[in-house]
């Protein structure tokens, strides 16, 4: 090949190559999408666990709500009040702090208070007890069966299986609520943090029935809501509740309680 030859081959090569960038230079401002320079700073604020607490698709989703003003600053459950308060000054916004909320289990029916009817020899799956007999093996049909579907779905490993009932550990939850959307007996609630009584028993039978299926079951006595001095506690479709916004943790309600299931 000539000299002539490399340099015409060598000028098409780089006009060519001119050319191309050209056109992606043209296209990439012609066709770029716009960036929200709030929303990618509210994303790096976020802690990334992309759990859902927060009722969004991921960090992804919650950015680009609280950028767009359809979701509050201290909407991450997982960042809590100091990544609120990082996205409040982003978006140029006061957040007050909120109660800290924890999930717990309202069940205390362990393997030596409660009894069985038979033997269960099957998949450890606790939405699969609605296919067997009398929802479980065991005698209360509202306990937890203990088969830990609220352990598995749980992110941040804050819930273990005690002696056949779920316990939660309040200082590694997240109140990311996927334990609660997990039980399919609804047993798990979020509660504040703070708060020093509990109601760890959710069944709607009556007395006599309660006391055969479990040692701490609630019998509905009503001494709970009629000895309280914040009338907190009220009875709602045969068990009791606490209000937490009238609730002095003054302990009264567990004292009183003839079958300790107020923790």
């Amino acid at each position: 090949m000539s000299v002539t030859g490399i340099i015409i081959a060598a000028a098409l090569v780089g006009g060519t190559g001119l050319l191309i960038g050209l056109f992606l230079g043209f296209a990439g401002k012609k066709f770029a999408v716009e960036v929200d320079e709030k929303e990618v700073a509210v994303r790096e604020a976020l802690p990334g666990n992309n759990c859902g607490g927060c009722g969004y698709a991921g960090c992804d989703g919650l950015a680009k709500a609280i950028a767009a003003g359809e979701a509050p600053a201290n909407a991450c459950p997982v960042g809590g009040e100091a990544v609120g308060k990082i996205i409040a000054d982003i978006m140029g916004e006061t957040v007050t702090a909120g109660k800290k909320m924890v999930a717990f289990v309202h069940c205390s029916g362990d393997c030596e208070k409660t009894t069985n009817n038979y033997e269960y020899d099957g998949v450890h799956d606790c939405g699969m007890m609605q296919f067997v007999p009398s929802g479980g093996p065991k005698s209360c049909h509202d306990g937890c069966t203990g088969y830990g579907s609220c352990a598995k779905a749980c992110p941040f490993d804050a819930i273990r299986i005690v002696n056949g009932v779920a316990k939660v550990d309040k200082d590694v939850c997240k109140a990311c609520k996927k334990c609660i959307a997990a039980c399919p007996k609804h047993l798990i609630s979020l509660v504040p943090y703070e708060a020093a009584s509990h109601i760890a028993c959710a069944t709607r039978e009556k007395g006599k029935v309660v006391m055969n299926a479990c040692k701490v079951g609630c019998i509905t006595c009503k001494k709970c809501e009629k000895n309280c001095p914040e009338q907190a506690i009220t009875i709602e479709n045969n068990n009791p509740v606490i209000d937490y916004d009238k609730c002095t943790n003054c302990g009264k309600c567990k004292e009183d309680c003839p079958r300790g299931c107020i923790i």
